[in-house]
């Protein structure tokens, strides 16, 4: 498949390394322009490009950039063909980014970028932290291979995305549609606690909206008394081991 990722950032890296390696036309753009592309992301094939040229023809766009930015890049998205796919990889972080009111009243952060983008996506590896992304994928039938949970509308999408979350090395597991993906924003049992696919189903069942919020921010701040700042990512283990005494 032709895919074009939008981002560079700890997720998009991974992802871009992961789909070149599976065997899909990988094109990669940032903010800073295709000069700025690391060569390490590009040992599999992975063209750097222009974000122009990134979505161009591209039969799936990955969007791996800060849910702030997503308006930006809305006019091009607007302009794809209704059979692109556009996958979302963003979280809503009110302490780190700006403020969104609609999202602080309880709209579904998926939702929100729907109506931005004026189409709608599919939510992935939004879930997982981007150190066990990057360290924890694993064979198919692995025991104890980590899954991600997977949010769509549209089931021909819905099935292209899970793909897609198998080739990076994890299980995907289909939590529902956009509007029931709050259950896999952060603050919720499911987010960056590297459950198995079992467990990840459980996990979807038992969390609850209203508590997710305040879990987030807490998470947050415990982050940044431990790294310094709000914008630094501890270990896996660490990350994994926060959210699953906050969230779960």
């Amino acid at each position: 498949m032709k895919i074009g990722i939008i981002g560079t950032g700890h997720i998009g890296k991974t992802l871009v390394i992961r789909l070149s390696e599976a065997g899909h036309q990988v094109k990669v753009a940032n903010s800073r322009g295709p000069q700025s592309i690391e060569a390490d992301l590009l040992i599999n094939g992975a063209q750097p490009a222009t974000t122009e040229e990134a979505v161009a023809d591209a039969d799936v766009v990955i969007l791996s950039i800060p849910l702030m930015r997503i308006p930006d890049i809305a006019p091009l998205i607007r302009k794809l063909p209704a059979k692109t796919i556009v996958v979302d990889t963003s979280n809503y972080y009110p302490l780190r980014d700006d403020r969104i009111e609609s999202i602080d009243e309880g709209q579904v952060e998926s939702l929100w970028v729907t109506e931005i983008l004026g189409r709608s996506v599919v939510k992935a590896w939004n879930a997982i932290g981007s150190h066990s992304f990057a360290e924890k994928s694993s064979p198919v039938n692995s025991v104890d291979r980590i899954a991600i949970p997977v949010a769509a509308d549209n089931e021909e999408h819905k099935e292209i995305g899970m793909m897609l979350v198998q080739q990076t090395g994890f299980d995907a597991r289909y939590s529902g549609t956009l509007a029931e993906s709050w259950r896999q924003q952060p603050g919720s049992p499911s987010y960056c606690t590297d459950l198995t696919y079992e467990e990840l189903g459980s996990a979807l069942s038992m969390a609850e909206k209203k508590r997710l919020p305040k879990r987030r921010d807490i998470s947050v701040e415990a982050i940044s008394e431990r790294m310094g700042d709000s914008k630094t990512n501890p270990d896996a283990d660490y990350a994994v081991r926060l959210s699953r005494a906050l969230f779960m």
